[in-house]
């Protein structure tokens, strides 16, 4: 972790350095490693001008490194440059055919530009051009053929990936995807035992067979697998980390949070780690260490919107309404296609008092989560609190065509028509969802508190009940 840290501040100092050079326009000399370094910490922050400044730089200083040509591609495709970034490899590839990290990135190109029958023509020219492991090439055939949607080749090129590589995390957990999307994954679970059986002394295949239970949501197989995988090798941050997750799925939060210090440990801090950290605090109801951790993850990566996202939900759970608006907000900031960050945003804003605002969330949160009951619920009460009962039951009219058997939406319907003096239309809604759930009608009694009101829903009901014998 203290290794771990010293490497960060090196990378930073080295950062500081170049920017100082820019700014006063000097001339500077830094070996290969180090400008390699200086453009990937812009590349892994979304900083893609500067990272074009620190490669073209280099490529000033060392023009005949491939390395640097490829580099200077991806860059340039990260600012969606596809053309430029196109001609810059086909010159490299005039110069070195066959090179296999320029098929590579021109293949990841045209796949990027949705040309995946050119990339895919690449890739397996790659493949008869190439005489080293297969791994990274198969893989990204698999990402071409599931692009196309043809889930069938994009399966046999991830198990190739695999055969060759079994650590290939970006392969197994596509392979995981394909399955799923096939209905095959329960099926598939002895083509994972396969590398077991062959070798029961393999971490990485017992690692494997705990991905495929964990996404089939076989959490107490999954931790036993990561278990034997740990077992194996207790250096192994990949299994710890998962293992984590599958104990967070079982709501172990404890022992969760001991699986991320160990992750810690090996590999030192991340700005995911530290996120699920502040989940497992958060599930604990230790709402300030919750909020600790997702705010140190989001000081590791600024634009880790779920870390935003976690601290506002620490905030929000201790009624710390303003503070957990801020934090919901930058989390809008960074990922505006989220119906959860808009929901808990609209809840925030209601709280608060700002009813416009929150009415205006609500809205975007329904076009992006139609299907989360959630969001046309509390969204009508607004409009109940204010005494709006129509434009309550409109709302509600509209999640019902999202939702048309939810009985949560007929009662409170029913609810909203009562309170607006609609009695026969209003007991059209309670007798659906009365047939659609008849144990829910308790909720409205927690709308009319008046016990008269009480007694004559409760007459209607009894009525219902004995009309209607289960």
């Amino acid at each position: 972790m203290a290794q771990e840290f010293r490497k960060r501040e090196e990378e930073e100092e080295l950062v500081r350095r170049f920017e100082d050079i820019l700014k006063r326009k000097a001339t500077a000399f830094f070996d290969l490693e180090a400008y390699e370094t200086i453009i990937y910490y812009y590349m892994d922050r979304a900083k893609h001008k500067k990272a074009l400044q620190a490669v073209q730089m280099a490529i000033v200083q060392y023009p005949y490194s491939n390395e640097l040509v490829a580099v200077k591609a991806q860059v340039l495709s990260n600012l969606q440059q596809y053309d430029e970034a196109l001609d810059l490899l086909e010159q490299a590839l005039n110069i070195h055919p066959g090179d296999l990290d320029i098929l590579l990135s021109m293949g990841s190109i045209y796949s990027l530009q949705g040309r995946h029958d050119e990339a895919i023509a690449l890739y397996e020219q790659a493949l008869t051009l190439s005489d080293g492991d297969h791994d990274e090439l198969y893989y990204s055939l698999g990402l071409a053929h599931q692009s196309k949607e043809d889930y069938g080749k994009a399966i046999e090129c991830y198990k190739k990936a695999i055969e060759g590589n079994l650590n290939h995390e970006g392969a197994l957990y596509e392979l995981a995807y394909c399955l799923d999307v096939v209905g095959q994954l329960e099926t598939s679970i002895s083509y994972y035992r396969k590398f077991i059986d062959e070798d029961p002394f393999s971490a990485p295949a017992w690692y494997n067979l705990g991905i495929v239970c964990n996404k089939l949501e076989r959490f107490d197989d999954a931790i036993e697998a990561y278990e034997f995988a740990i077992a194996l090798d207790d250096n192994f941050a990949s299994a710890w980390f998962n293992m984590g997750n599958a104990l967070m799925s079982k709501q172990h939060y404890t022992k969760a949070l001991d699986s991320f210090r160990k992750t810690i440990e090996i590999e030192g801090p991340s700005p995911e780690v530290y996120c699920c950290m502040g989940a497992a605090y958060e599930g604990l109801e230790q709402y300030d260490l919750g909020l600790k951790y997702y705010q140190k993850s989001t000081k590791l990566d600024s634009l880790y919107d779920e870390a935003w996202f976690g601290a506002g939900s620490c905030l929000e759970k201790q009624e710390k309404w303003y503070q957990a608006l801020h934090f919901f907000n930058k989390a809008i900031k960074l990922d505006s296609q989220n119906a959860d960050y808009w929901k808990a945003a609209a809840h925030a804003e209601f709280k608060i008092g700002n009813t416009i605002s929150s009415i205006s969330a609500y809205e975007e949160a329904s076009h992006l989560g139609a299907t989360d009951k959630e969001i046309w619920l509390n969204w009508s009460f607004i409009y109940y609190d204010r005494g709006e009962f129509e434009k309550a039951v409109e709302v509600m009219l509209n999640g019902l065509t999202e939702l048309p058997d939810e009985p949560e939406f007929f009662y409170r319907i029913a609810i909203y028509l009562i309170e607006a003096g609609k009695f026969k239309e209003a007991f059209q809604y309670l007798e659906n969802a009365l047939l659609l759930n008849f144990e829910g009608h308790t909720v409205l009694f927690d709308f009319f508190q008046k016990p008269e009101t009480q007694k004559a829903l409760f007459k209607i009901i009894d009525q219902f009940r004995k009309d209607n014998p289960s």
